[in-house]
């Protein structure tokens, strides 16, 4: 049964993964891009950087959880084992884009008491 486990939650989280990855690439780029002053060729390097890091961080951390299960005996079990891991890599996303937005947003205040101070 650890098998199927194994692959439903590696589909899931996946799925996961990539969904959640392009929307912050996608939404974020417009936040990087007011905080970087318009600076579009930075933006959008910072921004591939942000999203490959995710992608790498996010899967990585998904196989290595594999490890921590336990030998899994019933249907229940199973559904729970999903779900528990599944929620783990939901809060890691969630962790994860928080501390992305924290740096993107002290950068961008940095660089903002920067341009004010040559003024």
């Amino acid at each position: 049964m650890n098998t199927i486990a194994y692959i439903l939650y590696l589909f899931i989280t996946y799925i996961i993964t990539v969904r959640v990855g392009f929307i912050f690439y996608r939404n974020g780029r417009v936040f990087i891009l007011e905080l970087l002053h318009r600076d579009v060729q930075l933006t959008d390097f910072i921004n591939r950087i942000l999203l490959t890091g995710y992608y790498l961080l996010n899967l990585g951390y998904a196989a290595l959880m594999l490890r921590s299960w336990d030998t899994i005996h019933t249907w229940t079990a199973l559904l729970l084992s999903i779900v528990t891991m599944t929620g783990k890599i939901m809060l890691t996303l969630a962790v994860i884009h928080f501390c992305n937005m924290t740096v993107i947003y002290f950068f961008g205040k940095r660089n903002n008491h920067f341009v004010n101070s040559k003024i």
